[in-house]
């Protein structure tokens, strides 16, 4: 643990890239003395994966974007320093990041199973769970930006999923992302579909609509079909016999 603290004290002093991995060790820390080492690491290696896949549609569409930042409980990000042109492009990178991070998380699912391991259905069950989350139709989430290609008010569909998540299970974490959301909900409450500049943003063709929309609605089936199927291995995993 001293040694991963060095390690990001020092790391601080090489540039952005070393702030990046900083954030990962310190993560990477603090998750550790909760869950242990071996589950920590590879919930950060799911994180990664998810943010990699921002990355890598951002530098596809030639946006400027920095490298992902890790923030302990809030999970992790990347920064566009650009921002994307219309809303094919906003939602191209916003379903990259679900996409690879559930391939990784099926990875790691697959392992498991062939090593008969629980340490490592827990470890994709995270990663399963942590990709469904992010594809609530709610801004600033991936599934709302995804979802704004077919319409902004696609967002009011994830309000009562958002208020009864916080209701059945309370956290700090939906809590932010309520507050954060608040803001793009009155936005799109005052939606002028008609609007020059909408037009501009949000005009696309009817057929990239309906292939995001069917994108969407098939990763977010796949990940809530396979989180409650790892959740009950889990729970079969744990009893005793």
């Amino acid at each position: 643990m001293k040694a991963l603290l060095v390690l990001l004290l020092s790391g601080l002093k090489w540039g952005k890239l070393a702030a990046s991995g900083g954030g990962m060790l310190l993560s990477l820390a603090v998750y550790a003395t909760i869950w242990g080492w071996r589950y920590a690491a590879g919930f950060i290696a799911l994180l990664f994966a998810h943010e990699m896949g921002h990355y890598v549609a951002a530098r596809q569409r030639g946006l400027d974007v920095g490298a992902p930042a890790f923030i302990p409980f809030m999970g992790a990000f990347i920064a566009l320093k650009d921002h994307p042109e219309d809303v094919e492009t906003e939602a191209y990178v916003a379903i990259a990041g679900p996409v690879a991070g559930t391939v990784a998380a099926l990875a790691v699912y697959l392992l498991a199973r062939s090593e008969d391991s629980g340490l490592l259905l827990a470890i994709a069950y995270s990663g399963l769970f942590l990709n469904l989350f992010n594809l609530l139709p709610v801004s600033p989430l991936d599934g709302g930006r995804v979802t704004a290609v077919l319409s902004p008010r696609i967002w009011f569909v994830g309000v009562p999923i958002l208020l009864a998540l916080m209701l059945y299970r309370p956290s700090p974490m939906l809590l932010i992302v309520a507050i954060l959301a608040a803001p793009q909900l009155l936005q799109a409450w005052r939606y002028d579909p008609h609007a020059p500049e909408n037009i501009a943003y949000y005009g696309v063709p009817l057929q990239t609509k309906l292939e995001y929309g069917a994108a969407y609605l098939g990763l977010a089936a796949l990940l809530a079909i396979m989180t409650y199927d790892v959740h009950e291995m889990l729970s079969r995993f744990a009893r005793p016999g």
